[in-house]
């Protein structure tokens, strides 16, 4: 199953004259139906709609339509009615214009204080097909689930990319765990002679029975196992393996990911923080700051995810 990125774009257009089995005159108004559809980062699924005002009543049915293919993000569908320029610059039928001023009349009759028809209004007015816009709202379905297999695909294209950046960054930590995996023992073992080597410097200039001597040895070696003990990331270097492993299962299972991978990376996050806090060598430290660094980059994108 493929991972989905929140972030996508699609858009479709249907005309009005392509729908329509009477033949279009030259010069006369033609209408397309266009519909976008936006998406951008949200922790839930979020749908908004923008549409003409008496075609609300298709909302539902759109909000089911998106609700059964996205499940988080947040979500604008955009509808509007476009004409083409000689269209709205095509000189209006006199019969129209004398049916709009009636009209207006019989309404400021009623109503005094209503506004008058502006030339843009009565413009469009004048240009309005009822059959066309009747054709357009019964498309307006269709078309959003055209858009929404493009918008689909678009945040699936995203997701394979994000997946694929993710991937590089697993590399990179493994091989950073890789390398801070040996370097506890070298430090350990080096700490440990370097208690016995102060020790015997010490009991050297000082005459000591064979008693005290061992004690000393023994002691040295008890502060040694303490410092081990102390500095040992052996525990987080197999819990960062095992966040890594079930960071890579989820990437390729796809399908709702973002949630789940968002927890993985903090506990990432805090294992390379006790990787730095135990720290006792500069290379130790640079490991910890390089991975907390790739962990970051990590959550940018996980923050992308569906």
């Amino acid at each position: 199953m493929s991972v989905y990125s929140m972030t996508g774009f699609a858009s479709a257009q249907h005309d009005a004259a392509a729908a329509s089995s009477s033949p279009v005159q030259a010069g006369a108004p033609t209408a397309r139906l266009a519909l976008e559809l936006r998406s951008v980062n949200s922790r839930f699924l979020d749908l908004a709609f923008r549409l003409p005002e008496d075609w609300r009543h298709h909302e539902p049915a759109l909000r089911e339509l998106l609700g059964k293919r996205l499940k988080r993000g947040k979500v604008e569908l955009r509808a509007f009615i476009e004409t083409t320029a000689a269209s709205a610059l095509q000189e209006p039928p006199l019969r129209t214009l004398q049916r709009l001023a009636a009209i207006q009349e019989q309404v400021r009759a009623w109503l005094p204080q209503a506004a008058p028809l502006s030339v843009a209004e009565a413009m469009r007015l004048a240009a309005s097909d009822g059959a066309a816009d009747a054709s357009l709202a019964d498309a307006l379905l269709p078309l959003a689930e055209q858009a929404l297999d493009e918008l689909v695909a678009a945040r699936a294209r995203e997701g394979a990319r994000l997946a694929a950046l993710l991937h590089e960054r697993l590399t990179a930590l493994r091989a950073l765990a890789e390398q801070a995996a040996p370097l506890v023992p070298q430090l350990v073992d080096a700490q440990r002679q370097r208690f016995l080597d102060r020790w015997q410097e010490a009991l050297g200039g000082a005459q000591a029975s064979g008693a005290v001597a061992e004690a000393a040895q023994e002691r040295a070696l008890a502060e040694a196992t303490a410092f081990a003990i102390r500095i040992d990331v052996a525990e987080e270097l197999g819990r960062l393996t095992a966040h890594l492993d079930e960071i890579e299962r989820v990437l390729k299972k796809g399908g709702e990911t973002g949630k789940r991978l968002d927890f993985l990376i903090q506990e990432l996050h805090r294992e390379a923080n006790t990787l730095g806090s135990k720290s006792a060598t500069l290379e130790l430290t640079r490991i910890s700051v390089e991975m907390k660094v790739l962990i970051e980059q990590m959550r940018e994108q996980v923050q992308n995810l569906e």
